[in-house]
Parts: structure tokens; sequence; C-alpha cells
């Protein structure tokens, strides 16, 4: 394993281990797996606490001891997982890695998203060497072995990975950049047909640096990431493979957080998967794949692992992983630095905000009001109608058919839809046809009112707006309801929850020319203090990544049995106009399931129409 670049911060979990006597460690291997049994807690109590370097020195020792094979005795005295485990942590990473890809492509069928997760995520030393173990190993080319399982344009990056030629001088030329832009965009977008050869040739061979750069103005140029444009053109394993290195040059850590989230939820365990990564990533950057998964699944890998996995195969997997990031003293004091690295990695800040409600053209306030009166008069209702007027309009243009329906008609807009529609429909519809700060306000107030509060509700909309958002919901507040909101949130929340909330309500945030320095600090104080009630606030206004906060409510609103209407409506309504096309991004990226998709899953009826006019679109 090749060492950390000089000056580095080591950000594995496993370490050398202090006082290091190979000899004495294989004697207490050798005693673990002697007579009948075997002292499975020792083993891997021993193993684990070792580093991937001293393991091979205890492999001499051993065979210099007794004259056996550590790896082949371990083999004979574990079993199943725990083996499988414990045998990875022996060999060093390449052959590790060789190992896993010649079982990959042996046998019938073909494990792509092994040989995905392993070519896509490695450097080009690891890769080197990775082809020379293989060749030690096995005595054969892994390249041939590639091509001879795989085809297609899958084949040819595979392949091209497989060079370890990617560029790795981070001095980038903008006019490189503007042109890996355009030839991108070129062979795909605006090419009938894709031409592959340009994805692989410059995702393939650029350095991380430039590519993260060409994503940034890909996505300025086109309005799309660069994520979106490889969904639609490309497809199968081969689309697969460019999305994964896509997500390891923005973030290798982030990637293999993915992953093992993914390994583990739902009905079952992709062991494989956890194994390797955990063996893989365990002297490399487990820290930083550990904080990335507590502050993208709200929950710590060490829970997560504790909770799917068990027996000594648990055990060693826990020690691995390094620490719970869920226990105090152990996420809290890193938190804040996490956060605030992904809100400078994030390209957020960068991108345009896009809604998926557009003022209508040739907009006509009279017909609608006339075609919404009509709908709406005589025996029954024309849901489909009110549905299609108002789901794509404008709250501007909404509030202009209800002057003009009030004028033509005499009659209060509001009123009438209340009186024809119900349910989650009139929820829905009625809230577009509020007045964002007066939405806001009255989804406030439904917070706080009758027993209990609903104190997301409160972080969710207080957190996510802006200085003049917040004005205009306190000035709405004052208005509908005759009291401040300051007052009302006083009265009905206490403790430092209280304290964050009110100065959020405010609406005096620092919007710009953030200080870097005092927000590192003002975050690690808040969270250090253990202010637990107000970490959705914190994560919220540290990450800045307000589409995929959103997104996360959504698929939270949807998942399981049971929806959460409330929440699943008030984010359709308030973000339809803001960043509801970021926020559909957002989804798809992390849950492998489009926002329609999920919609489509979990309602019916005209909700489910409405929902999905909002929507404005399958990704």
């Amino acid at each position: 394993m090749a060492n950390p670049a000089q000056g580095a911060k080591y950000r594995g979990s496993i370490h050398d281990f202090p006082d290091f006597d190979p000899s004495q460690d294989a004697e207490a291997l050798y005693t673990a797996m002697k007579g009948f049994g075997s002292d499975k807690e020792a083993i891997l109590e021993l193993i684990t606490s070792r580093s991937n370097k001293q393991r091979q020195e205890i492999c001499l020792s051993y065979k210099s001891l007794y004259g056996k094979d550590l790896i082949a005795d371990l083999k004979y005295e574990l079993t199943g997982k725990f083996e499988r485990l414990i045998v990875g942590l022996m060999r060093p990473l390449a052959y590790s890695d060789a190992k896993e890809i010649k079982d990959a492509i042996s046998g019938i069928g073909t494990d792509e998203k092994c040989l995905i997760e392993i070519l896509a995520s490695r450097t080009n030393e690891q890769i080197h060497q990775l082809v020379a173990a293989y060749k030690d190993a096995y005595e054969r080319d892994l390249e041939s072995d590639i091509i001879g399982d795989t085809s297609g344009h899958f084949q040819k990056m595979l392949v091209v990975l497989l060079q370890g030629t990617r560029e790795e001088d981070n001095v980038v030329s903008e006019d490189l950049v503007q042109q890996d832009v355009q030839d991108l965009f070129e062979a795909g977008e605006l090419k009938w047909g894709t031409d592959e050869a340009q994805f692989i040739y410059i995702l393939g061979n650029r350095s991380k640096q430039h590519l993260r750069l060409v994503f940034d103005e890909y996505l300025k140029t086109t309005g799309k990431p660069i994520e979106a444009s490889i969904r639609a053109e490309l497809s199968g394993d081969f689309e697969k493979l460019m999305l994964a290195v896509v997500k390891c040059v923005r973030s290798t850590p982030e990637y293999f957080a993915e992953r093992l989230f993914k390994a583990m939820k739902g009905l079952g365990t992709r062991d494989n998967t956890l194994i390797r990564i955990m063996v893989t990533r365990s002297e490399l950057d487990m820290l930083d794949i550990r904080e990335i998964f507590r502050t993208k699944y709200e929950k710590s890998l060490y829970s997560m692992i504790k909770n799917d996995t068990s027996g000594e195969y648990k055990k060693a997997l826990l020690k691995l992983c390094g620490g719970d990031d869920d226990a105090a003293g152990q996420f809290f004091p890193e938190a804040a630095q996490v956060a605030y690295q992904m809100w400078e990695l994030s390209a957020v800040s960068r991108v345009e905000l896009k809604g998926t409600v557009r003022p209508a053209g040739d907009f006509n306030p009279d017909a609608d009001a006339k075609a919404l009166r009509k709908a709406m008069k005589g025996l029954g209702t024309d849901e489909d109608t009110i549905i299609d007027i108002i789901t794509h309009r404008s709250n501007a243009q909404r509030q202009q058919i209800r002057q003009t329906f009030k004028s033509h008609f005499g009659r209060d807009l509001m009123a009438d839809l209340k009186s024809e529609i119900s349910g989650d429909l009139a929820r829905l519809i009625l809230g577009l046809m509020m007045p964002p700060a007066h939405y806001d306000a009255k989804q406030l107030k439904k917070a706080m009112e009758g027993a209990g509060t609903d104190e997301k509700a409160l972080i969710e909309i207080l957190a996510t707006r802006n200085n003049d958002e917040i004005r205009a919901i306190n000035e709405a507040y004052k208005e509908d309801y005759h009291k401040s909101l300051e007052d009302a949130l006083s009265s009905d929340t206490s403790g430092h929850f209280k304290r964050i909330l009110i100065s959020l309500a405010t609406g005096n945030r620092e919007e710009g020319g953030e200080d870097r320095d005092q927000a590192r600090e003002d975050a690690q104080e808040s969270i250090v203090s253990h202010i637990l009630v107000i970490s959705d606030v914190l994560r919220i206004q540290s990450v800045k990544n307000k589409p995929l906060f959103f997104a996360d409510k959504l698929y939270k609103s949807m998942k399981g049995a049971g929806t959460d209407e409330k929440t699943l409506t008030r984010v359709m309504v308030s973000r339809s106009e803001i960043d509801l096309f970021n926020i559909r991004q957002e989804f798809i990226e992390k849950y492998d399931k489009s926002l329609h998709q999920a919609i489509e899953g979990d309602t019916s009826g005209d909700f489910l129409k409405a929902l999905l006019a909002l929507c404005g679109g399958e990704d």
C-alpha cells in the first residue's frame, strides 16, 4: 500500500500497532487455532488491531516459526463471512483487489458492480500495483481477462482505466476546460445518437481537478449536471461505470459512503461489497467515509453495521470502522469541520437554481378565471381543469387569476375551491393559490397549534428561507394572525431551540462574504455544546445544499408504510418555483430513483396528478 503523501493527514481507522512484535503475534495466532475449536475473539482482536504492513510481517514470522501458511490455516479454522473478512485483511491491498476482480470474472456471469467499484476508484499507482499483483497471483494478464469477459463501450472504458494513466497535474487550462465541455455537449446532447468515445477519452484520462472544473462549467453551459446527461445518453453497465467515475472524481469517500449505505439498506445485506470496502478503505480514508456517511444519512456507519450484522463478523467490522460517530464526543467535535468542507466542495453555490413551474406564456387571467368557474359550476367538479391551470401558472399569475375571478364573478376563488375539492388535493391546490409568505406563515401557525409542536416544520421553514423571505413571512404572520411571529415562537418553544428559532426569524443572517473561520468556530461551538435538538438547523446552514436537504425531506415523507402528505405538500408547493428541478437531480443522485417515480409509487388519484404536474418531468 502506498504511503500517504508527505504532510497529508492520515485518514484511516487502522494504525500501526505500537511495540509491534510479529513473532509474538504469530505465536498468539497459532495458539488461538491450536487444538479443538479456535479462539475467534483473539483472532479478530489481533488482526483488526494491526496495519496491513504488520500483517504481512506476521505471515512471514508464522511460516518461519511453524512452517505453515497463516492464510491457509485461517481459512481452515474460520467459516463464512467472518472468514472472508479476516482473510481479506491478510492480503496486501493490491492482491485483495486482484482476488476480487478474479472472482468477479470467474464462472458463469460477471460481477460488473465489483469491476466498476475497483477500477473507477483506484489511483494510477494502485492500478499499476493491481495489474502486477494479478499477473503474480494468477499468471495471467488482467487486461486480456477483462476483454475476454466484457464487451462494448463498457469494456473500452475499463481498458482505459486499467492503463492507470489519468493525468495528475493539477495545473488546469481554462481553454481546455471549455473545449472539453463543448466536446462532451456535442458528443451527447447535440448529437443524434451519442459519441461514446469522447466520454471515454475525457472522463478516462483528465485529472480530477480538471474534471471538477469541467463538471462545473458543463452545468453552467447546459443547465444540466453531467450526471443527468450521462443518464440520458448512455445506458446499462457503461452508464453505471461512467457515473461511478464522476462520483469518484467529485469525492471518492462520498462514493464509498454511498456504496456502504446501499450495501446495508433494505432487506438483506450485500456482504461481499461491505467486506471489500471495509477491508480496502480501512487504512486509506475510512474517517472521511464515516464523517460523510453520518452527515449524508443522519446515522453513523458504526450503528448501521451494528444493526445489520452479527457475531464475530460484526465485531470485526466495527473494529475496522474505528468508532461510533453517533456517540457523544465522536461525531460532534468534528462535525462542523466536515459540514464546512462539504460546503466548500459543494457546487450548489455555483449552481443555477431552477424551479419546475414557470410563468405561462400567452397568459390570460380572464380566460383562466372563466375556465375555473366553469370547472366548479353545476353538478360535479372538473378536477383535471383545476389541476392543469393552477399547476401550470406561476404564483404571481395565480394572484392575478384570483383578482380577476373576484372582479368577474364577485366570488372568492379560494372559498369556491375549498367547497369543491377536499383532502390532500385541496391542501395542495389551496397552498399553491396562496402567496408564498402567507403560505409559510400558515404552515408555521399550524406547526404551533394544538397539543405538541411540529419542530421539524419550524426548522424546515425558518432555516431554509433567506432574509427577504423571512421578513415577508413576519409581515404575513402579523397581517393574518394579528400577532408577531417572535411572540408566537416564544410562547410555543423553549430553551436553546427557542433562541435559535427566534434568531432565524429575525431575518438578519449574514448572506455574503462569509467569514470561514468564524463559521467553523460557531458551528463547532454549537455542536460541541450538544444542542442536539437544533442539529437539523446546523446541517442546513453549514452544508448550504438546500436542494439536497429538501430531496431528503421528500424521500422521508414517502418511504416506509404510509405517507407524510403534509411534508410532501409543503415542500412541493414551496419549492416548485425556486429549486424543485435541482431537488429532482439530488433525489435521483442519492436514491437511484426519480422523484417522479417515488410520487407515482406512493400517491394516487387527483393528488398524484397535481404532484406530478408540479414535479415537472421524469428523470
